[in-house]
């Protein structure tokens, strides 16, 4: 087996985000807010090289300023890992950062579960994609989504995971520039929490326009402007929705060419990028080819 893995970890939207209420204290996850959402995983993300040593040092490259290597969620999973194991291996993680940081767009969440996944391969653990999911939890409630990397209906605070097959859109996201920080936005007083809850037809049918939105939209708009700014512009051209707790805000396109349009018009006032929504992680699908070429 090659001991050296090419992975793309993947970003995703929040098509829509309801927040129903909180967990009780005798309920798992207590204090947590139970949540409906659909995860929309992209084809588009952060690049990263797995290669794995036969020592047991994790080693992550380049530094990010700000974050303590052993702060890192790669750093976390990848000893999380190798604790859960047993594995004498350890790793060398080089992270090629494309993703906006803190934009709502689950890079931190996806890197940690990339990180699972290919060291899970390269180190022949063998853990199933359950057990993984278990074992992200611990890391954060986004992890588990894309460690199956199916676009999917969530439940409970995010974990609990229905795949569907929608439409392969193409979506313009747009980067405001400003950091939202989530654990303020959830504490906030006034944030909407009694959202009532969904059945998942809907969903399946791709009615998230008429029939969902973002509960944290109007409270992030009203505290951030460059994001209620950023969803004014955007709105001209569809139905413009912040993903997550923001910053990043979205709008759905039939086509790259009309994504590209509107983005090449963007750039002049906002960063952004273009991707495709996907239903497979392409980090799955190349972990799918890899064990099938063994």
């Amino acid at each position: 087996m090659d001991n050296s893995l090419s992975l793309t970890s993947p970003a995703k939207l929040n098509l829509f985000l309801h927040i129903n209420g909180r967990r009780r204290a005798d309920q798992k996850f207590s204090g947590y807010h139970e949540l409906q959402t659909v995860f929309q995983i992209l084809d588009r993300g952060d690049n990263m090289m797995f290669t794995a040593t036969v020592d047991q040092d994790i080693t992550i490259t380049p530094d990010i300023k700000g974050i303590k290597a052993t702060d890192n969620l790669v750093y976390k999973a990848a000893k999380l890992l190798q604790q859960y194991s047993g594995s004498p291996l350890g790793a060398l993680i080089h992270l090629e950062k494309n993703l906006p940081m803190g934009g709502g767009v689950g890079g931190g969440s996806s890197n940690a579960a990339t990180t699972l996944l290919a060291l899970n391969h390269l180190w022949q653990t063998n853990i199933s994609e359950d057990e993984l999911a278990q074992l992200g939890t611990q890391l954060g409630a986004d992890v588990p989504v894309f460690i199956y990397g199916r676009t999917a209906w969530a439940e409970g605070i995010g974990e609990c995971l229905t795949p569907i097959e929608i439409n392969q859109d193409w979506y313009l996201v747009l980067s405001p520039d400003c950091h939202v920080s989530t654990a303020e936005i959830f504490s906030h007083e006034g944030l909407t929490r009694g959202t009532p809850k969904q059945r998942i037809a809907p969903a399946l049918e791709g009615h998230f326009d008429k029939h969902f939105k973002n509960d944290f939209e109007e409270l992030v708009s009203k505290i951030y402007p460059e994001i209620r700014e950023a969803l004014n512009w955007l709105g001209q051209y569809g139905h413009a929705r912040l993903t997550g707790t923001g910053a990043c805000c979205f709008c759905r396109f039939d086509s790259e060419l009309k994504a590209q349009q509107v983005l090449n018009e963007a750039q002049s006032k906002f960063k952004g990028f273009i991707a495709k929504g996907v239903n497979l992680s392409p980090a799955n699908q190349k972990l799918n080819e890899a064990k099938r070429s063994q």
